[in-house]
């Protein structure tokens, strides 16, 4: 152990932890979950520390000397063991200062050992700087990193592949189905493509939140007045951020908004939410679909992944489907956690942070793996089992619809219930109770013509 201190004393801190005194003390503090908030959230802390040390140095607040260590020392901290050096609980206070200084600690640390300069955790590393203006910032800044280089392409690549499988079912024609019931003849094509249309949706809701998203309060520092910070710290800071990490994030308009609201946050976890809902769509129709394989509908057959049962051999289950459900179920309560969170903004600051970034991170994450589990475990096997489809086709009274601009309502009415009432075909019952000849109502209640009645 060596002997660390901060504004509160002296602390025992383990020699081999690059943090201070101020990350032991939080450790002693907090031990409400065990978890430590995700590492896509600390890189971000460590991208915000060097860009604000190239803008500190840019405008004369660090010398080029001790910017240039903090910098070096933010690469360096990448390559530690997290748990070890980032430990601290999630649930802590919740500006995040305890992150924000364990970073700061860490990366004050690491700079030390390496130039020989003294730098300091708070003057130095936190210079212009405020964990209410970075920890907001980190948040948006792995979030918005997030959606862009993981959820977005996954959306992306289950679409395809529903695209695909549409595409090579697109002559198969089902009876369609609403409130359960039989309805009216559709193709598993255009079935699909009501999958395809939604997670597009959910895409585009997704990129235009990034706007908002990539707004930051960075230079607001304490409040959203920019105490501390030197007159265009923000636009430097954005610029060496955008050029670190390759984005194009901006400053905020207003960093008292910014700073005391999680909006922005709440958008897009509302997003989440949303494909959330359309994963759990998709999933559900899959799992009626591949029901059976004899007492169901057995429309399609998923891939056969593990024994679905420990005491019914031969029994294969939809687990993907079930995991995707799982999971959006899970980012579901996520946001609902977030809604309650982004009204803890009281006066100037929120004080739900730390959950606010571990929920977003972790939503953004399950949501990604659900879309590439979805897609090559599910989709990209996917068989339409034809027969299934073909033998109820055909007897479906609903087809009667068609006749309706012919015979009217009311008789297309009493044809459908005779035709149910006996189990009849719907065309034999319509031979016999109207004058439409057999070779015209072929040709009307065809439902390959009813599944394209526009063409």
């Amino acid at each position: 152990m060596r002997t660390e201190s901060d504004s509160f004393g002296e602390l025992e801190v383990p020699d081999d932890a690059y943090y201070g005194a101020q990350t032991a003390r939080a450790l002693t503090n907090f031990q409400v979950s065990g978890e430590r908030l995700p590492d896509a959230f600390i890189n971000a802390l460590l991208s915000i520390k060097a860009a604000a040390a190239r803008a500190n140095a840019e405008l004369g607040t660090l010398a080029a000397d001790r910017a240039e260590a903090i910098v070096a020392a933010t690469e360096q901290a990448r390559e530690l063991d997290y748990d070890a050096q980032f430990p601290l609980d999630v649930f802590q206070t919740g500006s995040g200062t305890s992150t924000n200084m364990n970073v700061n600690e860490v990366v004050a640390h690491l700079a030390h050992e390496a130039s020989g300069l003294d730098i300091h955790p708070n003057d130095d590393v936190n210079a212009s700087q405020s964990s209410n203006d970075s920890i907001p910032t980190a948040i948006q800044v792995s979030s918005a990193l997030a959606v862009e280089t993981e959820l977005l392409p996954a959306i992306t690549a289950l679409r395809d592949r529903i695209d695909e499988r549409g595409n090579a079912f697109a002559n198969i024609v089902k009876t369609g189905r609403t409130h359960l019931m039989d309805a009216m003849p559709i193709t598993l094509q255009q079935e699909f493509s009501a999958w395809s249309e939604a997670l597009s949706t959910s895409q585009r809701r997704l990129q235009q939140s990034l706007v908002r998203i990539k707004s930051l309060p960075q230079g607001g520092t304490a409040i959203g007045t920019g105490i501390n910070a030197p007159k265009g710290f923000a636009e430097r800071f954005c610029f060496h951020l955008n050029q670190q990490i390759h984005s194009d994030f901006s400053p905020h308009n207003n960093a008292f908004y910014g700073i005391s609201s999680q909006d922005a946050s709440l958008e897009l976890s509302s997003h989440l939410k949303g494909l959330a809902a359309t994963l759990i769509k998709i999933s559900n129709d899959l799992r009626w679909m591949n029901s059976g394989p004899l007492a169901g509908l057995a429309e399609v057959e998923l891939p056969a992944l593990q024994p679905g049962s420990s005491i019914m051999p031969g029994k294969v289950n939809p687990v993907i489907p079930e995991a995707v459900l799982m999971a959006a179920y899970q980012v579901i309560g996520f946001d609902t956690a977030i809604t309650l969170a982004a009204q803890s903004g009281n006066f100037q600051l929120n004080v739900s942070l730390p959950l606010i970034a571990r929920n977003l991170l972790q939503g953004t994450q399950l949501m990604t793996q659900a879309c590439e589990h979805l897609a090559a475990k599910a989709i990209a096997g996917l068989k339409a089992n034809t027969a299934a489809i073909e033998a109820p086709l055909h007897r479906n009274p609903i087809l009667v619809t068609a006749l309706n601009p012919v015979v009217g309502y009311q008789k297309a009415a009493e044809i459908a219930k005779a035709a149910y009432k006996n189990g009849r075909p719907i065309i034999d019952v319509a031979t016999e109770m109207t004058d439409l000849s057999r070779e015209e109502l072929e040709r009307l209640l065809d439902p390959t013509i009813l599944a394209h009645p526009q063409d």
